[in-house]
């Protein structure tokens, strides 16, 4: 039920430590340094028909990501929902099934503390209230 709901950063399993440690410390390139990938979801990255398919580092990963970035279409710019949401839709496909939400959202904090911008959290501030009653 919750697989088809796409990304949530307020489903992130991540604590603040974790987070914060992700956030500050320096890639190596092995997949389990990013919060919520395990070995098990190391495997189903590397699995792929195609080379283009495999991920088998944080490096290759973080290019995965940003590729979902696009592709822009004339001023049509792909926003940051649509962003995390490819993101979230292409791990459920490799076959992650957990932890999708904490992984798109620790890739996109490192990301934007290194390019400001390409992940805007505050778009998923005001989820919390479905009606216009308060002004």
């Amino acid at each position: 039920m919750a697989d088809s709901s796409g990304y949530d950063p307020r489903r992130s399993r991540v604590s603040d430590d974790k987070m914060n440690e992700f956030l500050r410390g320096q890639l190596t390139g092995d997949l389990t340094e990013v919060p919520g990938i395990g070995p098990a979801a190391v495997k189903k990255l590397a699995l792929g028909d195609l080379d283009d398919d495999k991920v088998t580092n944080t490096f290759q990963l973080i290019g995965k990501f940003l590729m979902f970035k696009g592709p822009d279409d004339g001023d049509e710019k792909v926003s940051t929902r649509e962003h995390m949401e490819k993101v979230w839709y292409w791990l459920q496909e490799k076959g992650i099934s957990s932890h999708r939400s904490g992984i798109v959202r620790c890739i996109a904090e490192k990301l934007n503390s290194m390019m400001p911008g390409i992940y805007d959290a505050s778009e998923y501030n005001e989820d919390d209230s479905d009606s216009d009653d308060e002004e």
